[in-house]
């Protein structure tokens, strides 16, 4: 089996073939659909392809890999980063981090990498887009406030910014109608189990349902955890190093944020939740960290709802065999 790697650019890709001698073959082809056939006609059948999560930019070229029966792996970049630090690397161009991605598959044997559906596919497209609208409706309302403490207003500049945050919250209702019948309409039974959770709206179960691709990616509710960015991290070391207590941040920063704040309800709702927010709050732990210990305890009930394929029952206590 060879190990290709691949290094993803907007325009093109920098692909570095193992040789038997030792040494590597490098070649650029196109980011495009014609481009990226004619790297699979290069490949053989048992070739395994690495790659980096660098965004939109690689998805068509693990879309049509993917549909022609390639291996392929998207590995995290962080890993790749230290991976190259292990190998003392102290070139970065092009070539030498194709070259890198083929030693690192060699090394490290990646797991292949799980293609979201074509409805996920979809369904991330409306969310980042509805994301962004937020962001530009917040930026819009903050102009607006700045500028309202003049002495002197612009009425056409009053006006303009009317339309603009007229249009943004017209589209941001509409994009998220229309994501969450999509998401009901791919994914049903997941939106019933995971709505029949106290604390966990329509929206919110989108969500859950589009960034985890119906926890399909995951083995465990503790993978999801870790990959949400709700999972305490340690650090320990001799006696000079102890720090513990704060989550790793990874993933998602919205639906870790819209997590954060279903906490606040779902700690006085949710029975076994608010068992976990009592008892921590009887040890005088803060706010925060009990929050968060809440909404990993929450994400947790999703995975077990959906993968039992069952309703949520309230206080259910399940006895030992």
């Amino acid at each position: 089996m060879r190990y290709i790697g691949i290094d993803v650019s907007k325009a093109t890709f920098m692909v570095a073939y193992p040789q038997q001698n030792g040494g590597y073959k490098t070649r650029e082809f196109k980011n495009t659909a014609k481009g990226v056939h004619e790297f699979i006609h290069t490949l053989d059948t048992d070739d395994h392809c690495v790659m980096e999560a660098t965004g939109n930019y690689s998805y068509l070229l693990l879309y049509l890999l993917n549909h022609a029966n390639i291996t392929t792996s998207m590995e995290n970049a962080l890993k790749v980063k230290n991976f190259a630090r292990t190998m003392l690397s102290v070139t970065k161009t092009d070539k030498a981090d194709a070259q890198l991605l083929s030693l690192y598959g060699e090394r490290m044997r990646p797991a292949p990498f799980k293609l979201p559906s074509d409805s996920i596919l979809l369904l991330n497209q409306k969310r980042a887009a509805i994301r962004q609208f937020q962001k530009q409706l917040h930026a819009t309302n903050n102009l607006k406030k700045s500028l309202e403490v003049l002495p002197k207003k612009d009425p056409a500049t009053f006006k303009s910014i009317a339309k603009i945050t007229e249009t943004l919250e017209k589209q941001i209702r509409k994009m998220q109608e229309e994501m969450i019948v999509l998401t009901q309409a791919e994914f049903n039974q997941q939106m019933d189990k995971l709505t029949s959770i106290k604390g966990i709206g329509v929206s919110l179960a989108a969500a859950i349902i589009i960034t985890t691709g119906g926890f399909t990616y995951f083995d465990n509710a503790k993978q999801v955890s870790r990959y949400l960015g709700i999972c305490p991290t340690y650090q320990q070391s001799g006696t000079s190093i102890n720090v513990k207590g704060h989550i790793n941040r990874n993933g998602d920063s919205a639906l870790r944020s819209q997590l954060y704040v279903a906490s606040w309800c779902v700690s006085q709702h949710n029975a076994e939740c608010n068992k976990l927010y009592t008892r921590l709050k009887e040890k005088g732990k803060p706010g925060k960290l009990i929050m968060i210990a809440v909404a990993n305890k929450l994400i947790r009930q999703c995975f077990a709802v959906v993968k039992k394929d069952t309703y949520y029952i309230d206080g259910f206590v399940s006895e030992k065999p």
